[in-house]
Parts: C-alpha cells; sequence; structure tokens
C-alpha cells in the first residue's frame, strides 16, 4: 500500500512541518503517528517524502528522505463537465480526478438548469475545487487537478477550437470514440453535454464532429470518465 499523500505548499528544507487543516486531518482524522511514512506535494509535480518524527493535534513533523518532481502530463486533458445535479457532481469531479483530467471546466450549458448569481457561482466552484483537492490526494497525484470558473458556452467553443483533439460527446453522433487518432501532446479537450443532452445550437457553436461511446448512452457523471480511459490508453497509460 503506498503512503498517503498529503498537500504542503512550501517542501524547502530537510525537515518540514504540515499544520493547519492539512496537518490536523493527517494526525486527528487519520491517526498518523511517528515512524509512518508520508508524502507531501505542493499538487505542481514536486514531492517530498520522509518519515513522522513528531505528531500533535496542531499537525506532523516529517524528516525528508527522499524527494522528486512528476513532470506534466501530455497530452494534457481538459475535461468541460456539464453541471450536473446534486450528488452527481461530486461523482463527476472525483471520478475525472482520479482518471487523470490535468484541467476540470464546470460548463453552464443550456440544459443544466444552473441559474447562478455571483455567491451561487462562487460556491458551487469552491465544492470543485474542494472535490478535486480531496481526490488527488486519494489518488496519490503528484499534480492536483485544476478546476476552472464556471464557463459560458462561448468559453467551451474557444477550449475546443484550440484542441489538438476535440471530443464533443453525443448520443447520435455516428463517429465512434475509438476511430479518433490521440495526440501525443497538446490538449485533448473533452466535452460532456448535462443529462438532457448538448442542445443542437450548442453543436453548432462548437463547429466539430461529435462523436459517440458506444451503443448505451451514460450519465453525464460517468461519461466523461469513461472517455478520458479510452482516451489515455494509447498515451498516458502504456
Amino acid at each position: 500500500m503506498g503512503v498517503a499523500v498529503f498537500f504542503c505548499e512550501d517542501l524547502s528544507g530537510a525537515e518540514l512541518r504540515l499544520e493547519g487543516a492539512e496537518g490536523r486531518h493527517a494526525a486527528v482524522v487519520r491517526r498518523i503517528g511517528p515512524g509512518e511514512r508520508v508524502r507531501l506535494t505542493d499538487g505542481r509535480g514536486a514531492w517530498a517524502e520522509g518519515a513522522v518524527t513528531t505528531a500533535s493535534k496542531a499537525g506532523l513533523t516529517v524528516a525528508v528522505d527522499n524527494r522528486g518532481a512528476v513532470a506534466a502530463s501530455s497530452p494534457r486533458l481538459v475535461v468541460v463537465q456539464a453541471l450536473p445535479k446534486g450528488e452527481r457532481a461530486e461523482l463527476a469531479v472525483e471520478m475525472l480526478t482520479e482518471v487523470g483530467a490535468d484541467v476540470i471546466v464546470p460548463w453552464n450549458a443550456d440544459r443544466s438548469q444552473f441559474r447562478g448569481n455571483p455567491e451561487r457561482s462562487a460556491k458551487t466552484l469552491a465544492k470543485w475545487q474542494a472535490w478535486a483537492f480531496e481526490a488527488s490526494k486519494q489518488s496519490r497525484r503528484s499534480w492536483f487537478a485544476e478546476v476552472t470558473p464556471i464557463a459560458t458556452t462561448a468559453e467551451v467553443a474557444r477550449l475546443v477550437a484550440g484542441a489538438a483533439l476535440p471530443v464533443v460527446l453525443h448520443e447520435e453522433a455516428k463517429v465512434p470514440l475509438a476511430s479518433l487518432d490521440v495526440p501525443t501532446d497538446g490538449d485533448i479537450v473533452i466535452v460532456i453535454g448535462p443529462e438532457g443532452g448538448i442542445t443542437p445550437t450548442e453543436l453548432t457553436t462548437f463547429a466539430v464532429d461529435p462523436v459517440r461511446l458506444g451503443p448505451t448512452v451514460l450519465r453525464t457523471s460517468t461519461a466523461g470518465v469513461a472517455a478520458a480511459a479510452a482516451l489515455l490508453t494509447p498515451t498516458r497509460w502504456r
């Protein structure tokens, strides 16, 4: 079993102190004590690992005996996820983070039924970022998944236009996902519609031929992880 991963912004020094919410979680909730090994990461590729020397309610002290850095993934995986309802939003963010999405873009699609004012939009973004943060640690990532502010359809269209491989999923598409040539660099941008589907107007705005996963229709919270897994297999999962 791998060591537990925690976020630590400053990894400089032979002895690191994990404090604040992360430290309390490690010491009090996870009950990590002296002698146990942990890995600390800044979430941007760098990591430091070592044994815990002291533990208290305030946090942990770690004696670093190994450190390194992980290069950013290529191709970069950007998943545009239409805003789902209720628990399906958390499920989508967690699974996309675990499977390896580098950037998750919440999308207020026409059929998302999300009527956000600035306060509600900020709360929704904070929830998505917290889910991605925790899922990044749970899946032992050195690069944490990034969650951007909620995007409009026009903003998603710009992401699609700049992608090395744009993938807009639609249940009525004729082109199968498996037929796509996956690039080795640049951005793969996957667009996942809401439960009601992507509208004809949105498809026209994206200006690319949509693709289908297969003969069945997946929920909005699971379609993204299925598409991501299929596209990562010939590149990052070799």
